[in-house]
């Protein structure tokens, strides 16, 4: 029997490599978009019936908690929070407004966090729950600047540990924060290093290896990455 995975935020960039890497190894993909993305619904049609698109946005509650009635307990082996955004464009403290403030930590922090947690149900006892983190969520690492993006992740980070703490534990779930590379991504930009081809191979290969408990932040070479 084939492994199943939910991948939240799968419309274009890692989200959608990780869809068609995952279902070119065989897996079930469930994977969620905010508003219809043409990509994923090509790699549907490439990789049908191995690809199903659900609407889930991280901020809005009401469009996730539904998933625990249409999958029932223990349906997953894995599930990736991949939603983010890099926020107000200025990437300043000084210059930042409540609004953006809440915009970003809502959308790459509390947001994935509180689906993490009403998504737990869903995944198999010794499964994975894997959050898209960055290298940037790397206090050890920081060089500062980008500072709405890297205290987004570092925050992040933070929450999926207290998962892994408090929620994860009891039922052997190990609880992951990726960190993807520099990738050729709309986000990542056309200098990054490596491509969405590579980044997602590894993060499969992460994943694939990952499960029965713990708490790792690890890079998409399955390298462990220092707080």
């Amino acid at each position: 029997m084939s492994k199943t995975i939910l991948i939240i935020g799968a419309s274009r960039g890692i989200g959608l490599g990780l869809a068609r890497e995952f279902a070119g190894r065989g897996w079930k993909v469930e994977a969620s978009e905010r508003s219809p993305s043409d990509g994923l619904h090509e790699a549907a049609k490439e990789h049908n019936p191995s690809i199903e698109i659900v609407t889930v946005d991280v901020t809005q509650p009401e469009t996730y908690s539904g998933l625990t009635g249409r999958f029932g307990e223990g349906t997953f082996d894995a599930i990736i929070l991949n939603a983010g955004i890099t926020g107000a464009s200025h990437q300043s403290a000084e210059a930042a407004t409540d609004e953006e403030i809440a915009h970003v930590l809502q959308t790459n922090a509390y947001g994935p966090a509180r689906v993490g947690k009403a998504l737990l149900p869903l995944l198999k006892d010794g499964g994975t729950l894997a959050f898209m983190s960055s290298l940037m969520g790397s206090i050890t690492d920081s060089s500062g600047g980008y500072e709405f993006y890297r205290v987004s992740k570092v925050a992040l980070n933070m929450l999926a540990k207290g998962i892994s703490e408090q929620q994860a534990k009891e039922r052997d779930i190990e609880v992951l924060s990726l960190h993807p590379g520099w990738v050729q991504t709309d986000m990542g930009g056309p200098n990054a290093k490596i491509t969405v081809e590579e980044s997602c191979a590894g993060l499969a290969d992460v994943i694939e290896n990952a499960g029965g408990g713990g708490y790792r932040f690890v890079d998409y070479k399955g390298e462990t990455i220092p707080f």
